[in-house]
């Protein structure tokens, strides 16, 4: 079963799912009515999930419409714009997370991209007044502006691109991450920013 071709050997065989699968909103629409909508087929995937991996837009308000839950997790704990978002379908996927904030507007929504980094040289982070002396990767180019060292969603900086690893710079503070936001124009970008469009190769590979 892939996101964006949901159809798999856990297929499910119940109506309305197939309806979902088949994008025939009209034949859904006749089998709402007491249609459980948290049921969920082998694949722990409900229909709501079915529609989203599709990127069925009408699909989807269909469901919203009859009480589906937008934050409801499948089995890989992944929300149905989760499952949207690994598929490419960015405008179904902006309109489930609207849903499930709306569901839930006490929870503190969080919809950066991680891990994320950004690579600089060397020179640019040590305009920071109180960047170490030794801060530096133990070898490579003398100049400082040939040293490419990577700024990382968390505001540490390391030599690798790896998150935690060859950590050259961890005093994150109020101070250092304004300089990195005026100084370093540095944001973590939002997680529909990086999605690749629907069809292009592999858009679920680093989000299942």
């Amino acid at each position: 079963m892939t996101d964006s071709d949901p159809a798999g050997p856990h297929a499910p065989a119940g109506p309305l799912f197939d309806a979902v699968r088949d994008g025939d909103a009209e034949r859904a629409r006749s089998l709402l009515d007491g249609a459980d909508l948290t049921a969920r087929d082998g694949d722990e995937w409900s229909a709501l999930d079915w529609a989203a991996g599709r990127g069925d837009i009408a699909m989807i308000r269909l469901l919203l419409d009859a009480g589906a839950d937008p934050a409801a997790a499948a089995g890989d704990q992944r929300r149905p714009h989760d499952i949207a978002l690994a598929a490419g379908h960015v405008a179904a996927a902006r309109l489930l997370r609207d849903a499930a904030e709306r569901a839930d507007p006490a929870a503190e929504p969080d919809h950066a991209w991680r891990p994320y980094c950004r690579a600089y040289a060397l020179a640019d982070l040590r305009r920071y007044p109180q960047w170490p002396e030794d801060a530096a990767p133990s070898a490579g180019a003398a100049d400082d502006s040939e040293i490419i060292v990577f700024l990382h969603d968390d505001l540490t900086v390391t030599a690798s691109m790896w998150p935690g690893e060859d950590v050259l710079f961890d005093a994150v503070t109020e101070q250092w991450a304004a300089f990195c936001a005026s100084e370093l124009d540095f944001t973590v970008p939002d997680e529909m920013d990086l999605v690749p469009p629907a069809g292009a190769p592999g858009p679920g590979a680093g989000l299942s």
